[in-house]
This record gives C-alpha cells, sequence and structure tokens, in this order.
C-alpha cells in the first residue's frame, strides 16, 4: 500500500503539471483584454506602464512559469504567515488579481469560509443520510419505504437547486418569514445569539444541497448493496449462523461502499468550489461566487488559481479513494 501510494504520488507530479498548462493556456487564449475597463482619457503610456505592471508583457512561457512558483512555492508560505504569525513571506511577489489588485490566495482565504460553512455542512449531511437510506431501501427492496425514498431521491436529483431554492424562499423567507432570504457574509459568531442566527440562514442552502447530494449518493448505495446482497459469501454466511445484521453491516456493506467511496471522494471537491447556482440564489458569497464574478471581469489571474485548486483536489482525492479501497476490501493488492 505505501508504494502503491508513493507510486500515485510521483505520477500526479507530471499530470499536475499538464493540467496546470492546459489551464494557462487555455485562459490566456480566451478573449479579453484586463485594460478594456481603463477610461479612455487614460494615456496609452500609462496603459503599457499597467500592462507591463500586471506581467502581461512577458512571454507566455515567462508567465507560466512564474504563476507556478507563486503558486507552489510563494502562496504555500503566505498562508503559513497568515495561521502562524511568521514574516517569512515578506516581500515575496505574489499572484494579484487583476479585478481587485489584491493577492489572489487573501481573498480565496477570505470567501473558503463561507463556503465551508454552507457546501461543507450540506455535504456532510447529505451523506449521513444517504448512506442509511440507500442501505435501508436495498434491504427492504420494493418495500413502501424503498418506493418513498426512490420517489424523493429522483425528485430531488432531477429538479433544479435553482427551483429549489427559490421555491424554499417563497415558502419559508416570504410567505412564513421562518428563515432569511439572503445569506449574510458579515455576520461574526461570537455569542450564542449570533450562533443561533448563522444556523438560520444555513438551514435552507443547506438542505437545497444537501437533498441533491443525497439523492445521488443513495442511488449508488441501493444499487451496490443490492449487487452484493445476491451473492455467494452472503448465503455462505447466512448459512454459517451468522446473524443478519452481522451478514448486512459486516460484509455486505463493507464490499458495498467501495463504489461508493468513489462517488463520495470525488464529491468532495465540489466543497471547495462551491455550489456556483445555490450561491447565486441565496447569496452566499463564497468560492463558487467568486469565481463567477471573476470570469465576468476577465479577471485571469484569480480563474486559473481556482480551476488549478480544484484540479488539484480531484487529483488528490482521487488518490484517498485509491487508498480506501485496499482498506475496505484486504482482497485488492496494489503490490
Amino acid at each position: 500500500m505505501l508504494t502503491f501510494t508513493i507510486r500515485r504520488l510521483v505520477l500526479s507530479i507530471p499530470t499536475l503539471l499538464f493540467i496546470s498548462l492546459v489551464i494557462f493556456l487555455l485562459l490566456n487564449l480566451a478573449p479579453g483584454d484586463p485594460m478594456a475597463n481603463v477610461p479612455i482619457t487614460v494615456p496609452d503610456e500609462v496603459k503599457q506602464r499597467m500592462r507591463e505592471a500586471l506581467g502581461l508583457g512577458e512571454s507566455v512561457y515567462v508567465r507560466f512559469y512564474k504563476w507556478m512558483v507563486q503558486f507552489f512555492w510563494i502562496e504555500p508560505q503566505v498562508l503559513i504567515d497568515h495561521y502562524f504569525g511568521t514574516t517569512f513571506s515578506e516581500g515575496k511577489l505574489r499572484v494579484i488579481s487583476w479585478q481587485t489588485r489584491s493577492p489572489v490566495m487573501d481573498i480565496v482565504v477570505q470567501r473558503l469560509p463561507q463556503t465551508l460553512w454552507v457546501v461543507g455542512m450540506s455535504y456532510v449531511v447529505g451523506v449521513l443520510i444517504a448512506l442509511p437510506i440507500g442501505i435501508i431501501s436495498a434491504y427492504r427492496q420494493y418495500s413502501v419505504f424503498d418506493q418513498v425514498g426512490t420517489f424523493i431521491s429522483m425528485l430531488g436529483f432531477s429538479v433544479p437547486t435553482f427551483f429549489t431554492g427559490v421555491l424554499l424562499i417563497v415558502i419559508f423567507s416570504v410567505k412564513l418569514g421562518w428563515f432569511p432570504s439572503i445569506y449574510d457574509t458579515t455576520l461574526v459568531v461570537n455569542s450564542w445569539e449570533t450562533f443561533l442566527a448563522q444556523l438560520r440562514q444555513m438551514v435552507m442552502p443547506v438542505f437545497v444541497l444537501a437533498l441533491y447530494n443525497a439523492s445521488q449518493i443513495s442511488r449508488f448505495m441501493r444499487a451496490s448493496m443490492l449487487d452484493n446482497l445476491n451473492q455467494d459469501y452472503v448465503r455462505t454466511a447466512r448459512a454459517k449462523g451468522l446473524s443478519e445484521k452481522v451478514v448486512v453491516l459486516v460484509h455486505v456493506l463493507r464490499n458495498s461502499m467501495i463504489p461508493v467511496v468513489t462517488v463520495i471522494a470525488l464529491g468532495v471537491p465540489q466543497v471547495f468550489g462551491g455550489a456556483i447556482i445555490t450561491e447565486q440564489v441565496f447569496k452566499v458569497n463564497g468560492i463558487g461566487q467568486l469565481l463567477i464574478t471573476s470570469l465576468q471581469a476577465n479577471d485571469l489571474p484569480m480563474v486559473q488559481t481556482l480551476t488549478f485548486i480544484f484540479a488539484l483536489l480531484i487529483v488528490l482525492f482521487n488518490l484517498i479513494a485509491d487508498v480506501l479501497y485496499g482498506v475496505l476490501d484486504p482482497r485488492i493488492r496494489y503490490d
């Protein structure tokens, strides 16, 4: 297992380099100019100096090299400084957003807590709801519980989140007035009252995303459980006198979790990417909304950094899913 993990980590390096090159080239080939919003009264020589300050006067390969050095070397140092209070990276060159003229990673760090509060919590809630529903639906196939669970899952998976979000706002905010319709990103949790206020404004966006995530994962869990319930090793375990609880929760569940782990692990990067549509509906000032505003403003450094962070997380959690395969199923060997 250790050899496999090291080998995958080594192979991920050229993979990430290739992904970063593709992202950089595609975004640089996209139409648009950061100087387009500069007033026409600004002299051309001033615009030229502004372009040079943004690094646009250099060749493509030089800008790519600087971006990679800043992302993998300078920005991690800055994050260490942010959390540990050191001055190790003082004076270092940063990746600067064209839209705000602020360091990109500082803006990401500011937006990330809002995304984790809403999208992260919704994913955890969705997984905790989906796994027992999928297990019970498979064990009691075609029962009333299975029929209701299938109907709700199909409804939650097929109805778009922007419709569900607007529907909840109309019912619970406009009609009933139970929950706020807009997420207050300026709220600071420093007391019991502010904590309850944070929970109230999280209820609707968390419910919308949890319903969508639970609908998908529960279907995978049910299908995987049904495949394993009819296997020969299950009949053998029952013939040996094992209790039904041990057969289902130990033998069947462990083998059924292998494909589900892939779905859960690959869904984790979406948490950090944010739910773009839901964040727009509830005005959550998170990573997803940041990506949309950066695309609209043609802020290439911000878009490049966010896109590459998503790719990095996908490669990382693919590795974690492969390692968990060997943990869940001892028959799998990587050596």
